[in-house]
């Protein structure tokens, strides 16, 4: 017989009961604010052919797959992100839903990446997405869903920031600063970085990748140092492309503040969101230390779905992943306390005694609560330890004297109060 010692996988994690209550008290937040929006809730396989997300990403995101060929020569993967799955599934059904459809799920995804803070090898995310709806109110409409499940977690304003950009205000006024088309998304690349590379470097890659001049880059550079749409519109509002979208950005805006949740959001230019996939308004959602990465990321996409077999259908949604924001909730002291807890512990003295507490805690179970008793047979003392260490909020008692009188006796295990209760109304339950 082996004695092999197995470990977990590394950017793996087990999920203890208390781990497991602290990822399901997450997703229970998710949920509710979902369904409070109106979504529905979908899921998918967790593999799929490797062709969906190369077509979508590009054969760059092949190194950060786990993928392989199946016993059917298939290439397939485990899935790294879920919306080209949502748009696989749409393919087929879009046309005969009723728009906008407002879908959300909480898949597990995998990639290989690197390990580090906030980042692992799988982690489940929360996907929320209104397709079949072009204008403002959905871009705003799926930002305030995110912002709301922060604050059903206990997340303010004081804690955290949505900072939205614009693709398309973006690409006019790079545009308009003399990017070549041609050279928008070699420009993206430079402005994602804008934060993390010193002045001279951004100047010096905007020449050499986004083909400009010194001038033209000092120009484009200027917009990241004093990003704001006002800004933007003094500067470039004589711009048609860019005043559409400037008018477009302060509808979005106004539409959040008059959610009341203006306080948590803040134009910015350098939110890029990859290369290639999102098409117009794009935020990400930080902590306001800025010591963590994004809690949350998306925007609009409107091209993904016929890319892949589907419809024309514009669309906009975002991911919200477990892992940064249970550690934020840590940080901050947000997550409940999740230990053991039971409702009754039900301690017996006797045989007779024991076989009518077993009937009693399968009563009370079929009301609801949470009942345990000891499994074999213990001392009274004992049993108060199990009951104690169980976290039970009150121990029921019976032995031979409490049976005669058709009774049990009830200890409040925080009070230490004891209370005397007919067995039949205890059966009946509140």
């Amino acid at each position: 017989m082996s004695n092999a010692a197995f470990t977990r996988l590394p950017g793996f994690r087990d999920f203890v009961p208390e781990d497991l209550a602290v990822r399901s008290h997450i997703f229970e937040a998710w949920r509710r604010v979902s369904r409070r929006y109106g979504f529905q809730e979908y899921d998918g396989p967790p593999l799929e052919t490797l062709e969906l997300y190369v077509e979508k990403s590009g054969e760059e995101i092949v190194s950060q797959l786990y993928n392989f060929t199946d016993k059917g020569d298939r290439e397939v993967s485990l899935r790294p992100e879920m919306t080209p799955s949502l748009a696989r599934i749409l393919a087929d059904r879009s046309r005969a839903l009723p728009k906008p459809i407002r879908w959300f799920s909480i898949p597990q995804l995998f990639r290989y990446e690197r390990q580090q803070r906030g980042r692992l090898r799988e982690h489940f995310q929360w996907n929320v997405d209104v397709v079949g709806e072009s204008e403002v109110g959905a871009d705003a409409e799926i930002l305030a869903v995110a912002l709301d499940a922060l604050r059903e977690l206990g997340l303010g304003p004081e804690a955290i920031r949505a900072r939205v950009s614009d693709r398309r205000l973006l690409s006019a006024l790079l545009q308009t600063a003399g990017v070549p088309e041609d050279r928008l998304l070699a420009a993206y690349a430079v402005i994602d970085k804008v934060e993390r590379e010193p002045p001279e470097k951004t100047l010096e890659r905007l020449q050499d990748e986004a083909g400009v001049t010194p001038a033209q880059a000092g120009e484009i550079l200027a917009l990241f140092q004093n990003p704001g749409l006002d800004r933007v519109a003094d500067r470039f509002g004589d711009q048609e492309a860019v005043a559409a979208e400037v008018e477009r950005l302060r509808d979005y805006f106004s539409i959040l503040e008059a959610m009341e949740l203006g306080d948590f959001v803040e134009f910015d230019l350098t939110i890029v969101r990859g290369l290639a996939y999102y098409t117009g308004i794009v935020f990400e959602i930080f902590d306001r230390a800025g010591e963590l990465r994004a809690i949350c990321g998306g925007g609009r996409y409107d091209r993904l779905l016929e890319r892949v077999g589907g419809e024309s259908l514009p669309a906009v949604g975002f991911g919200m992943g477990d892992v940064v924001l249970t550690e934020l909730l840590r940080e901050r002291a947000l997550l409940p306390d999740l230990g053991r807890e039971l409702d009754y512990f039900v301690v017996s003295v006797g045989d007779e005694a024991r076989r009518r507490a077993l009937q009693l805690a399968h009563r009370l179970r079929e009301q609801g609560a949470r009942v345990a008793y000891s499994l074999r047979g213990q001392g009274v003392r004992k049993q108060f330890k199990s009951a104690e260490s169980e976290g039970a909020r009150e121990v029921i008692v019976l032995g031979p004297e409490e049976l005669s009188q058709g009774i049990a006796r009830v200890r409040d295990m925080t009070s230490g109060e004891e209370r005397e209760v007919q067995l039949e109304e205890l059966e009946r339950g509140p």
